[in-house]
């Protein structure tokens, strides 16, 4: 697995690098069929829209995993998107061993 952590008007420090890898791991230890994870945190400062924001493109066998999250601490919108990345995982993962095709 390929694990690209970026930033965007932000500077990724070794902290933050370590909790998203850590984070990360949790989830796509769900899943082994895992190929590139893309994780790119930005700072966003417009008037409408003022806050952190990181979002994922996790790409696995059969496709593309896509979670974003904005909030006003990074630390929170990393694990509002991790949160939504678990789910789309675990749904991926039903939907390739067959269990939801059967009702």
């Amino acid at each position: 697995m390929q694990l690209t952590i970026s930033g965007h008007h932000i500077e990724v420090t070794e902290a933050i690098r370590s909790y998203v890898t850590d984070k990360l791991a949790k989830v796509l230890n769900h899943f082994d069929e895992v190929v590139t994870v893309k994780v790119t945190l930005d700072v966003e400062k417009h008037k409408e829209k003022d806050g952190q924001r990181a979002e994922c493109i996790v790409h696995v066998k059969g496709g593309d995993l896509f979670a974003e999250a904005i909030g006003a601490d990074l630390y929170a919108s990393i694990d509002d998107m991790v949160g939504k990345l678990d789910r789309q995982v675990l749904r991926h993962k039903e939907k390739l061993q067959g269990h939801g095709a059967a009702r």
